[in-house]
Formats: structure tokens, sequence, C-alpha cells
């Protein structure tokens, strides 16, 4: 009998569950992850909000003067869940906004630029994603959706909605999202990251 194996599953959670079985000529032990570990590797809300508005504040600071050279137009773009809207925490018909990423939103705005939102949502759920958006108090120039019957990667759809927006005439000056596929390719002076801790704010 070979000794007992221990394998760490983290299923894209920060947290992970300990699997220990004995193989006697059997395969080692397949990974387990329980609800309790998923929701483990979110921190408090209040932790998540401190933690994004660690982010939000150089943002900001960025984008006033960044907004205030001559020029235009320029825009920024926005991530919805977990970015702009509390998808995790407070989810619900109308999901309330993430206040310092609504703040970023206003404050680009009111310096003249345009505020786009990139998201991987489908087109089937348009109509009630712009009107959380407005309920909630964002400014909406344009909000790109995953098309119909379209599998490319998140990365790769995300990118061309922000070629699209460039070739529209506009520069993208800050590109905010929470994942990493909101943030690659390209198509954006600046981009700022806010956390996913590891996925569970996906």
């Amino acid at each position: 009998m070979s000794p007992s194996k221990a394998r760490l599953a983290a299923a894209g959670t920060a947290s992970a569950v300990l699997v220990l079985l004995g193989s006697a000529g059997t395969a080692d032990a397949r990974p387990v992850v329980t609800p309790a570990a998923v929701a483990a590797a979110a921190p408090s809300y209040a932790t998540w909000i401190a933690d994004v508005t660690a982010v939000t504040t150089p943002a900001a600071d960025y984008l006033t003067q960044r907004l205030a050279r001559p020029g235009g137009p320029n825009a920024i773009v926005l991530d919805i869940d977990n970015t702009s809207l509390e998808t995790y925490y407070h989810g619900g018909f109308t999901t309330p906004a993430v206040q310092p990423v609504l703040a970023l939103a206003q404050l680009a705005k009111a310096k003249g630029a345009a505020v786009f939102f990139v998201s991987d949502r489908t087109e089937v759920i348009r109509w009630p994603t712009e009107g959380n958006l407005k309920a909630v108090g964002y400014p909406n120039d344009g909000l790109s959706l995953r098309p119909l019957f379209n599998f490319d990667p998140v990365q790769t759809n995300k990118t061309k909605a922000r070629a699209a927006i460039e070739q529209a005439g506009y520069t993208i000056v800050a590109n905010i999202g929470n994942n990493v596929t909101d943030l690659d390719g390209g198509h954006a002076e600046r981009t700022f990251k806010l956390p996913d801790y590891d996925g569970a704010l996906s």
C-alpha cells in the first residue's frame, strides 16, 4: 500500500480543502471544495470596500490630472459585476452600486469623459442591466455585452469592445475591472485592478 496522499483543491478560490485518503492501488484523491470553503475565500464587505477604495483613490487622482489636459474625446471603461455593482455581496434585481467606483464614474463624467461599460453579461439581459446602472446613478454612454451565440474567450470580447470604442474616436484614459480578463489586451492608457481575491469575486 502506498502512503496516504494529500492534495489541496482551490478550484479558483483563495481557500483550499485538504483531502487525505489512503490509496490502495487507486488514483490520487480528487479535489473537494465545500460551499463553506468557497464562502470563506471572500473577505467581509467592509474589507472589500476598503480594498476597493485603496484602488479608486489613486485612480481619482489620476483622472483629475489626466482629464485636465486639453484634447479628447476621452473615456473610461468599467467592468460591471463586482466592479461597478455589488454582485457578490448584495446581488438582486437592482444591485447596489460599488460606491467608490460610482464616485469615480461621476468624477470622470463631470470632467468631460464618456463612461462605457464592458461586461461578459449576455445580450439577453441588456435591458435589466441598463436599468440597474441607471437606477443606482451611473452615467452610461455605452454598454458592451457578450453577443448571442458568441463563445469567444472573455478577454477577446472585452479587448474587441475597447478597440471599438477607440475606433469611435475616444481615447480610453482608464480601464477599471476586478479581473485580469477585464484589463489585459491593451486599448487603455492606464488600468486599475480591483480585488477579486483569487477568483472569489469573478
